[in-house]
Formats: C-alpha cells, structure tokens, sequence
C-alpha cells in the first residue's frame, strides 16, 4: 500500500467518525434551534476541528439559519456542508519551493512513512 493509499484509509475513518457525530446529533433533534447549533457546536469541537473554527461554522451556519428561513434538519446539514467547503476550499493546490528558505509542514496518520516521501518530486523513497 502506497504513501496516499496509507493516508486515504487513515483520513476515511476520520471521516467515519466525523459523520457518525454529526449525524447522531440530528438523529436526537427534529427542531432547529439554539439547543441544536450547540449541540452542532460540540461535536464540531469533539471532532478536533477546534473551539475557533468550530464556533465560525456555527456562527455562519446561524446566520445563514435566520437569513434563508431554514426549518428542517435537511436543509440545515446542506447549510452546514457549504459552510465547511467554503472554509476548505484552497487557493492554488500548486506547491512552491522556490523561496530558500521552504518549509513544508507534513501532517498524516501513524504509519504512513511521512519521513520517505521525496516531496520535490512527489514521490515515495525506498
């Protein structure tokens, strides 16, 4: 199994448990209330996307709550889905080592050999 395979499987549990949050927190709601944004919240939190970025989707997901007149949990999941794409949404994907110094910053699961990947040539080594 490849570099990207290892961290594809990594990061699909990751999103397993994301979505098995996030749904258990609909599944105990049928009105769209305060009650529900904070549970929304929490499990944002819970899921290590972090107290700021957690509070930024809730407070857009809010406003865009109030301002489109959303009632059902259908709608507010698709409000939820677009707050976070936007949030993820990259510039430009291209990687630049041009400046001296670059630093590139690795992230990745437990045991998919980070430290053998040639990142110039985007290729695993050994």
């Amino acid at each position: 199994m490849g570099f990207f395979d290892k961290l594809k499987s990594g990061l699909n549990k990751t999103k397993e448990s994301f979505n098995d949050k996030i749904n258990n927190v609909f599944s105990n709601f049928r009105k769209v209330d305060e009650e529900l944004l904070e549970e929304l919240e929490e499990a944002l939190i819970m899921s290590d996307l972090g107290f700021e970025t957690s509070e930024k989707i809730i407070d857009e997901l809010r406003t865009k709550i109030k301002r489109q007149k959303i009632e059902n949990e259908e709608d507010v999941k698709i409000a939820l889905k677009e707050i976070m794409k936007e949030i993820l949404e990259v510039g430009s994907p291209e990687l630049c080592l041009d400046t001296t110094p670059s630093i590139i910053l690795v992230v990745g699961v437990n045991g998919v050999r980070k430290n053998n990947f040639d990142w110039k040539n985007c290729q695993q080594i050994g």
